[in-house]
């Protein structure tokens, strides 16, 4: 009974052989008023269930004719395509199509989802195909679904193949890589990265290397230069061993979405970002999160170990509905934080008024700390000042959406008076600008 309901379970027609029934049973209503047509279609019905009784066998002779693995990273990427790789063998002796249905997780609410590959005989083939993640946390893949069909195509046989796991989803760590390339490869121009004049520098020599455009000239060393025949200017070390934190808010003003990532994700990806390149750099990179209470807190450290820890404090944070206590904030980097810092806070404000009510908070902090406050640029308002008004209602929103962007920039003023380096940036644009006011600011010697 067990084989039966199996053979049950894996047996399915295709659209063909429902096709070519549907056209039997219309041949059979003609065949009523003419009988020789009807010997006919009893002639095709017995052939129909001799290729279909075929096919079954063809099909169902071998005990486990395809064979599929799943090949996964370890864990994906937030925001990122990431790639997976299906590997199907058939050992079967004549050519298949198969109908491939993995099953995704929930998450990407992917119900479409299906691959068509035809296989050679004993062949196989590797499959590839990308998903991005658009939240963290753990995603939970199924079995793979293959329906094999032979050249007749009347039937097809599934094959329920074990592939279920688990993979989680952290913080861009793609982001992260391919900024610590370009960084390593001195191209973070090609990036959007600015080259900042320094204003000074310190005076101890550290080595000599390749002009790279863009550098200063002061610094050449023309004796190094005519040996080489090449273009050497000296290099000095900068101030290192200074104390970066990324603090994130994650009250409910970071639940607004962009693109189908909400605003924290957007600020996690640029902390992780600017703590690899801060390292990088020799400086201490750290993590402070916060809403109505300190949520996680990770003093600054400069050993290469220090990253994974943050990846696994950024896992699996999450955004919440309450109001942000930037006065517990304040209240937790006086007491923590004893060495002055570059604290780079990632918020969010809508309002003049929403800001006037955190910024006693804020000041205090930047009169102990270097304060960049980093916010956001409502894209979908932007849009709409770039479209022209031709209705009653259109020029009412548009004056709407200019008063709004008119208090960000009041906004932007009333930060900088107070001596608070502010950052307004669209989501897409927050990574590369927290890398320029971040070098900028090294430049400076401001930290």
């Amino acid at each position: 009974m067990s084989f039966l309901s199996s053979f049950l379970r894996a047996l399915y027609f295709t659209r063909r052989f429902w096709f070519i029934l549907w056209a039997l049973v219309t041949a059979c209503v003609v065949g009523y008023f003419f009988s020789v047509w009807f010997v006919v279609v009893r002639m095709a019905i017995l052939v129909t269930g001799l290729l279909a009784i075929l096919d079954i066998w063809l099909l169902f002779r071998q005990k486990q004719g395809i064979h599929a693995i799943r090949d996964a990273p370890e864990r994906l990427s937030n925001g990122d395509e990431n790639l997976i790789h299906l590997s199907i063998e058939s050992r079967y002796p004549f050519p298949v199509a198969t109908r491939i249905i993995d099953e995704i997780p929930d998450q990407f609410q992917k119900r479409d989802f299906v691959l068509h590959i035809p296989l050679p005989t004993n062949g196989r083939h590797q499959a590839t195909y990308s998903l991005r993640p658009v939240e963290r946390g753990e995603y939970h893949f199924g079995d793979i679904n293959v329906y094999a069909s032979s050249s007749l195509g009347l039937v097809s046989r599934r094959y329920r193949l074990p592939a279920s796991g688990m993979v989680p989803v952290y913080p861009s760590y793609v982001q992260m890589r391919r900024y610590e390339l370009v960084a390593i490869s001195n191209r973070l121009t090609e990036l959007g990265i600015k080259r900042i004049r320094r204003i000074g520098h310190t005076m101890e020599f550290e080595h000599i290397r390749q002009y790279v455009s863009g550098d200063d000239v002061r610094t050449m060393n023309w004796k190094a230069t005519a040996r080489r025949g090449e273009l050497m200017i000296n290099a000095f070390e900068d101030e290192r061993s200074q104390q970066v934190y990324s603090v994130i808010d994650m009250g409910r003003v970071m639940k607004m979405p962009f693109e189908d990532m909400s605003l924290l994700d957007y600020a996690i990806n640029a902390s992780l970002v600017i703590s690899n390149i801060a390292i990088r750099k020799q400086d201490k990179a750290g993590l402070v999160t916060y809403s109505n209470q300190i949520n996680a807190m990770l003093p600054a450290d400069r050993r290469y170990t220090q990253m994974a820890r943050i990846l696994d404090v950024l896992y699996n944070q999450k955004t919440q509905f309450w109001e942000s206590d930037f006065g517990l904030l304040y209240a937790h980097i006086a007491r923590h934080l004893t060495q002055r810092s570059l604290i780079l806070l990632f918020t969010n404000f809508e309002t003049l008024s929403g800001l006037k009510r955190q910024l006693p908070y804020l000041r205090r902090i930047a009169s102990r700390h270097l304060l960049v406050t980093i916010f956001f640029q409502n894209v979908a308002l932007s849009e709409l000042l770039d479209k022209p008004a031709d209705t009653v209602e259109e020029v009412y929103i548009k004056t709407i959406v200019e008063q709004i962007s008119f208090e960000k920039r009041q906004i932007l003023k009333e930060l900088e008076q107070h001596g608070i380096q502010p950052i307004l940036t669209t989501p897409q644009d927050l990574t590369v600008n927290t890398i320029n006011k971040y070098l900028e600011l090294k430049a400076r010697h401001m930290i």
